[in-house]
């Protein structure tokens, strides 16, 4: 089991890291000064990116629990 559990730890940090980049992504859209239609186009993006972010974090955390759980 203790393979699930570093599988499922470095799911957790691919899902941070995307995190991570979501952030980076909404400032950088933020200091090109976007109107509003183009602003609002990209976020979109960026907000679909987080929610794929935070679903293979939350995976990787689930994974983690049923390691050390059946371990």
């Amino acid at each position: 089991m203790t393979a699930l559990i570093w599988f499922g730890a470095a799911l957790t940090l691919m899902g941070v890291a995307g995190l991570v980049y979501c952030v980076l992504l909404a400032l950088r859209a933020r200091r090109e000064g976007l109107s509003g239609p183009a602003m609002q186009a990209r976020l979109q993006r960026v907000v679909a990116w987080n929610m794929a972010a935070l679903a293979i974090s939350g995976l990787g955390l689930m994974c983690v629990v049923v390691g050390v759980i059946l371990g």
